[in-house]
């Protein structure tokens, strides 16, 4: 296979994308709330993970650009709700409930947000049950949280040298322009998204992993780099096994923030069947790279390869095993 751009243009395309940009600024605010000193739970998951009886509440928010919300309004309160099942089911976790805040300059905009979080969540069975409106705002901004609860963890902590990584991701969408999101579940059966976002915990109760994430806007690689730098260790990612629709170009889709994706950390005796429930929903998943006891994430392709962050020289969160201030 021949990348366009070559490996290593693709490396550094990666590395200087706005995404990563903002996934560095997280180490910065990390220090200033000392979040590395909460006991209660590790910093740097999709969602904190309280201990509560036999399993963990599951607590998490997301929050939008103000661009993202102005251009698309009604996918963006979709997103609301869906990108904070994903940090739930990342966790191994099934949703309780969201709140939200919405901040626009008129009632006219909030309007179409609001019902956007309506469609999504009578479509995934989630309640809202509260939040905060302002409709005086300067623009139209919006931010979700979610509960959740996990009765077995997956978490960003606990990838080790020798698994293999597993990358699951639902192609069978299109991009929702000018965005780089893939969007595969707006015209999707409900009882089909709420059985594929049920496979992370079902995973994580048979004992096949102990470690995923969702593919957030960094990407396939960006959030290969967290859960790298979480854990502790290396990844090694095999380009040509990620799963891809036909016709995206390689360094679009490395960059592009699936509904539905996951990467989760499989000891090889379990990566056939890991992959067999993804596949029996109808999600495309495939083995396609190793957590190494290196501190880098590299990215192959045939007999090239480049490595995309050394996290021994340069923590991208600040956070983690291997970024972990004291």
């Amino acid at each position: 296979m021949t990348l366009a751009p070559g490996i290593a243009a693709l490396a550094d395309q990666l590395r200087s994308s706005r995404a990563f940009a903002a996934k560095r600024a997280v180490a910065t605010i990390a220090g200033q709330l000392n979040l590395n000193q909460v006991a209660v739970a590790a910093v740097g998951d999709d969602c904190a993970a309280i201990p509560d009886g036999d399993g963990h509440l599951l607590f998490a928010i997301e929050g939008f650009l103000s661009e993202f919300v102005a251009s698309d309004p009604w996918f963006a309160g979709w997103c609301g709700i869906m990108v904070n099942l994903a940090d739930v089911a990342a966790m191994g976790g099934r949703p309780i409930a969201v709140v939200n805040c919405v901040l626009a300059s008129n009632a006219d905009e909030v309007d179409p947000i609001l019902a956007g979080m309506k469609a999504a969540s009578e479509t995934f069975g989630v309640p809202i049950v509260g939040g905060h409106t302002c409709t005086s705002g300067s623009d139209g901004q919006l931010s979700v949280a979610i509960l959740g609860r996990a009765k077995k963890l997956l978490t960003s902590f606990d990838a080790v040298p020798g698994d293999h990584l597993v990358v699951a991701i639902d192609l069978r969408g299109r991009y929702r322009e000018r965005h780089s999101n893939w969007e595969a579940a707006t015209d999707a059966p409900p009882e089909q998204l709420r059985a594929c976002f049920e496979l992370l915990p079902t995973i994580a109760e048979l004992g096949l992993s102990k470690a995923a994430k969702d593919i957030s806007q960094a990407g396939i690689v960006g959030t290969a780099i967290m859960l790298a730098e979480c854990s502790g260790v290396g990844v090694a990612i095999e380009l040509d096994k990620i799963p891809r629709p036909p016709g995206v170009p390689l360094e679009r889709w490395l960059q592009t923030f699936p509904s539905f994706g996951f990467i989760v950390s499989v000891a090889p005796q379990n990566v056939e069947k890991v992959v067999a429930l993804f596949a029996a929903q109808g999600v495309s998943a495939a083995d396609a790279g190793l957590i190494t006891a290196e501190h880098d994430v590299k990215i192959s392709s045939g007999d090239s390869r480049e490595i995309v962050w050394d996290l021994a020289t340069s923590p991208l969160l600040g956070l983690g095993r291997s970024g972990m201030t004291p």
